[in-house]
């Protein structure tokens, strides 16, 4: 076979001319296509969430039997039961309860026969406002002794810092909220020792027209200054306590990425030009390490969560992690299932926006 000169390319020659816009549009097919991925996950996530503790729930018996069994005749235990729907196939209860969270409808608690909607507005937002705390005391500590262990780096004091951010985040947050309480609340008489604030800043809260039921917000509203500090005095222990947990994880990771950045080419470069270390750390190695922290921020929101659990119930923080625990030592499956559907929601939703901000940062995540 013979191929005539005119259809051999020139290596000179320029290449193809593309459509205008192609090149971003296969990028922007990209970042749409990842974003699509990412959201239709979110649905899948809190199914799978909600079923488990669906059926793990109803493993061990009805609510009915576990709180009221003993006390009750067994003609009234069996009427009971009957009336709230507990006798009829698991697989009929869990359908029913799958299209009342499609219609907003998550029951009415046994325990105290408040609806799970009230109870989720009611101390949602407090469980939020100690999450936020968490977070600012998690970018406070971890990101820069992150930074100093790097610049420190193979130092007695790098290898501190590791010690330290081990012990935060492998420390019980009952323990360290318990030994917190006794030095700063009981020993100093420097903080409260539990709750969100005291009983007359709660009452002038309360008496706001349309309160958010975020204290620090509300406390602004009412223009006192008093009130304001009364509230974030009681923020600090609950706040450090679960922050720490998250701020270990910054430690380290921060640590890392800054040593790896260090490493490369172009801050290699500039340390040939005489560049300081400490700038090179600050300015140049500092964005680019905390790329992977907005990735793993979604982690930590769950792990936040997870542990105001705990820290609510150490410090009496009235939120949804103080309701659960109160839920789950009554055994009211509705409400239980309520809350954690409402968390996964939470996770589900801070984990898909963490994604999008990630996918914009750094489009290699897109692929």
């Amino acid at each position: 076979m013979t191929t005539s000169p005119e259809t051999i390319p020139s290596p000179l020659a320029p290449a193809p001319a593309q459509p205008r816009g192609a090149a971003s549009l296969r990028g922007g097919g990209g970042l749409l296509r990842y974003l699509v991925v990412r959201f239709l996950l979110i649905f899948p996530t809190i199914f799978v969430l909600v079923t488990v503790v669906f059926f793990l729930m109803r493993a061990t018996g009805d609510p009915i039997t576990a709180a009221q069994g003993g006390r009750l005749a067994p003609a009234e235990l069996a009427r009971r039961i009957h009336a709230a729907g507990y006798d009829r196939p698991l697989i009929v209860q869990y359908l029913d309860f799958l299209g009342g969270i499609l219609h907003g409808d998550f029951g009415t608690t046994y325990s105290d026969h408040q609806p799970v909607t009230t109870v989720l507005v009611t101390y949602g937002t407090a469980t939020l406002e100690l999450a936020f705390y968490a977070l600012i005391v998690a970018f406070i500590v971890g990101i820069p002794l992150g930074m100093l262990a790097a610049w420190i780096r193979d130092r007695w004091g790098d290898a501190l810092l590791r010690v330290l951010a081990i012990v935060f985040y492998a420390t019980p947050i009952f323990f360290s909220g318990l030994l917190m309480k006794l030095v700063f609340s009981i020993r100093l008489g420097w903080l409260p020792v539990d709750g969100r604030a005291d009983t007359g800043t709660e009452l002038e809260l309360q008496l706001l027209p349309h309160p958010t039921g975020i204290y620090l917000i509300d406390a602004f509203r009412t223009g006192d200054p008093a009130a304001v500090g009364d509230v974030l005095r009681h923020a600090v222990l609950p706040g450090v306590a679960l922050g720490l947990l998250t701020a270990g994880v910054f430690l380290r990771l921060v640590r890392t990425n800054v040593i790896g950045t260090l490493n490369t080419e172009y801050v290699t470069a500039a340390r040939s030009r005489g560049v300081s270390e400490y700038r090179l750390v600050t300015k140049h190695a500092y964005r680019p390490a905390l790329i992977p922290i907005i990735t793993v921020i979604g982690l930590q929101i769950a792990m936040l969560l997870g542990g105001a659990v705990l820290t609510e119930t150490t410090f009496e923080w009235n939120g949804l992690g103080y309701q659960l625990n109160h839920y789950l030592e009554a055994r009211d499956f509705v409400a239980v299932q309520g809350i954690v559907a409402l968390l996964a929601v939470i996770v589900a939703v801070v984990n898909f926006i963490v994604d999008v901000i990630a996918a914009f940062i750094d489009p290699r995540v897109r692929y």
